[in-house]
């Protein structure tokens, strides 16, 4: 369901080898040994023949928030997968950083994840703030920290899309 031009997108893409990722969770209460959308994120990045160039943990603070995406920005990581932060409690504040970040929203990311994430959940994905967008040449996705949400995130939304997103932002 794409069009010829998408598809010829796509398979230049796919040319330009492996793609560096980061993964940073943002958690008060995960830890290495219990963060499972690490752990999920890893392998599917493997096995997608891409690598993990950079992990980060984090607690939901603005200013971890904030000196974690310049720092990676710095990296060489061409997309940067954060996830938690996303809701409406006063602790989610990862949403409300990276979005005032963000130099040029890719808003039907969010639209989509909310759109498949409420065949899963009903009503309460209108809750998700989940994000993505560009910062300093880099390819920024958050997604909220439930791990349902970073796999659905990873099989309909980033996997098919992430070498199209990095050869789009570096053309």
């Amino acid at each position: 369901m794409s069009s010829e031009s998408t598809e010829q997108h796509r398979a230049l893409a796919s040319k330009k080898g492996p793609l560096a990722l980061a993964i940073v969770t943002v958690s008060d209460s995960r830890t290495p040994d219990t963060d499972t959308n690490r752990i999920f994120l890893e392998a599917a990045i493997a096995e997608a023949g891409h690598q993990v160039t950079a992990y980060r943990l984090i607690r939901d603070e603005p200013s971890q928030v904030a000196a974690i995406l310049d720092e990676l920005a710095d990296s060489s990581a061409q997309l940067q997968l954060w996830n938690g932060g996303t809701g409406i409690s006063r602790r989610d504040t990862t949403y409300d950083v990276l979005s005032r970040k963000l130099e040029k929203v890719l808003p039907g990311f969010g639209e989509i994840f909310r759109m498949l994430s409420y065949e899963q959940v009903g009503a309460a994905a209108m809750l998700s703030r989940a994000v993505a967008g560009t910062y300093r040449g880099k390819i920024i996705i958050s997604t909220p920290g439930s791990p349902a949400a970073v796999r659905l995130a990873w099989d309909k939304l980033i996997a098919t899309e992430m070498c199209h997103l990095a050869w789009e932002i570096n053309r």
